[in-house]
């Protein structure tokens, strides 16, 4: 997507509650942006899938095709239009599992209007190719390729284990995971936390000893290339 701003950009709102989603799109429309219903998962899907947007904003508690599913679907499709998912649901399992299906952010109602703008507005700010890279100092690791390229060279192409990791440090790089969480959110099947060591010495190999940085008694978080 293009990352435009002003009325040119174009934003599908998925929302199933009648009055919330008609209050969503006079939100937008009078940011100077242009929105699109739709009224359920299925409806969601096919607009998703057809015509060319800017951002999705999802609800969770969907009809026909749940939030978080349609977004995975959408994402396994292809489809990288960032999304916001807007839900009631807003523990901290719940907003995990919307950033893992694909969201590139996770708002929970009931929500600041302004809050809500701004978080609109620096995901449009995003440049082309955002939601498929991720910057690593003067790298960049793409996410769909699995490769990670500096100055246009390819230093490496990971495995896809070893992607999965560097991903879950790249989207939060100040955050320390411990290697229990990591388990969870990569090794869901293994449950052996020296598999976390195992990868991170791989990741290390592959792209230098800072890429991962070891935070004594806590655990890993991104390091530099």
């Amino acid at each position: 997507m293009s990352g435009r701003q002003g009325d040119a950009a174009r934003i599908l709102v998925v929302e199933d509650d009648r009055e919330l989603g008609q209050l969503l799109l006079r939100l937008l429309r009078g940011a100077g942006w242009t929105a699109e219903p739709a009224a359920d998962g299925q409806a969601g899907l096919h607009l998703a899938l057809t015509r060319r947007y800017d951002l999705l904003v999802i609800d969770r508690g969907l009809p026909a095709i749940e939030g978080l599913d349609l977004l995975a679907r959408l994402r396994r499709t292809g489809v990288r239009t960032p999304a916001l998912v807007l839900t009631a649901l807003g523990t901290l399992a719940d907003r995990v599992a919307g950033l893992d299906a694909g969201a590139e952010d996770y708002v929970v109602k009931p929500f600041e209007v302004e809050e809500l703008l701004a978080r609109i507005r620096a995901l449009l700010r995003r440049p082309a190719g955002a939601v498929t890279a991720v910057p690593l100092g003067a790298a960049e690791f793409d996410l769909i390729t699995r490769r990670v390229t500096e100055a246009g060279e390819v230093r490496a192409t990971l495995s896809g284990r070893e992607a999965d990791l560097l991903r879950l440090l790249a989207g939060a790089p100040a955050r320390v995971f411990t290697r229990a969480e990591i388990v969870t959110r990569v090794f869901p099947d293994a449950g052996a936390e020296t598999l976390v060591d195992t990868y991170v010495h791989y990741l290390r190999r592959k792209l230098g000893p800072g890429v991962v940085r070891t935070v004594r008694g806590a655990g890993y978080r991104l390091g530099t290339l």
